[in-house]
């Protein structure tokens, strides 16, 4: 198995997406490139997974091809299909496939919203065979070692019949995210949105109000993005209460009374102001 020097792939004038890590997770990532190894990486909406990844495949220096999958994602999307064009029909390959061919990274966002006969085809790529056929085209390819397949999923935000199955789990290395502890939340909502330090240690502590009681009245729970989203439209000139209503509470409910509620929350943070 080739083994590739990761730093010799960096290249310091690349324009890479900034991501301010919290613990190990850039080095195992790399770990995982170099021994061909795909990850998984799992955690809530707004949580930094596919910033990181962004970050990763600069660092890395590889093409990235990102899936949003959805229950109508076939094999055929990721894979490819044979279209009619005007010189007769011609082959088109999907994003995974062009990814095993130029070496890139594949990332699939949200691996468990696709359909459990689309999953299937990963398995060849994520075990020792690293390969892909193409049934339609005949074709076998062998992934180069600079291919990685990642995915990712929310594993709060699913059910018995959106999970992954065992049988896919356990060919990949696995992360855990969360939302950033309070610091590293507001270092990186300044770095996104050049708002002042006071404003974005406020919008971190409404978060966390918001997130702990998110179990009970909500799906999910304000990720990092959202407030990203409300710094920027108060940078802007917009009102600190208007831009938490329309950039973070809005976003969380469609129910009146909760998304009441949820406003005297921001007003308790930002009602001085």
């Amino acid at each position: 198995m080739p083994v590739m020097n990761i730093e010799k792939q960096t290249n310091p004038d690349k324009d890479i997406p900034t991501y301010i890590k919290s613990r190990n997770e850039t080095e195992i990532f790399k770990l995982a490139y170099m021994n061909q190894l795909p990850v998984l990486i799992k955690g809530p909406t707004g949580c930094g997974k596919t910033r990181f990844v962004e970050h990763m495949a600069g660092i890395l220096q590889r093409p990235l091809y990102t899936v949003s999958c959805h229950d109508d994602l076939s094999a055929s999307d990721l894979v490819g299909r044979h279209l009619i064009g005007p010189e007769g029909t011609y082959w088109m390959d999907g994003p995974l496939t062009q990814a095993v061919r130029n070496g890139g990274i594949c990332y699939l966002d949200e691996i468990v919203e696709a359909r459990k006969d689309t999953t299937v085809i990963l398995h060849s790529l994520s075990d020792d065979r690293r390969i892909l056929p193409i049934d339609r085209t005949g074709e076998t390819l062998k992934a180069p070692a600079e291919f990685m397949l990642v995915v990712s999923y929310n594993p709060g935000y699913q059910n018995l019949f959106k999970g992954l199955k065992p049988s896919t789990r356990q060919r990949f290395i696995s992360l855990s995210f969360g939302f950033p502890e309070a610091q590293r939340e507001i270092d990186i909502i300044l770095h996104e949105s050049n708002i002042d330090t006071e404003t974005a240690t406020r919008l971190v502590t409404l978060a966390n109000a918001l997130r702990s009681t998110a179990d009970h009245d909500i799906d999910e729970a304000p990720g990092t993005r959202l407030l990203v989203d409300a710094a920027k439209l108060i940078v802007s000139g917009c009102d600190r209460i208007d831009a938490c209503r329309y950039a973070i509470i809005e976003c969380l409910s469609d129910d009146t009374d909760i998304n009441n509620a949820f406003m005297q929350v921001v007003l308790a943070v930002f009602g001085d102001k």
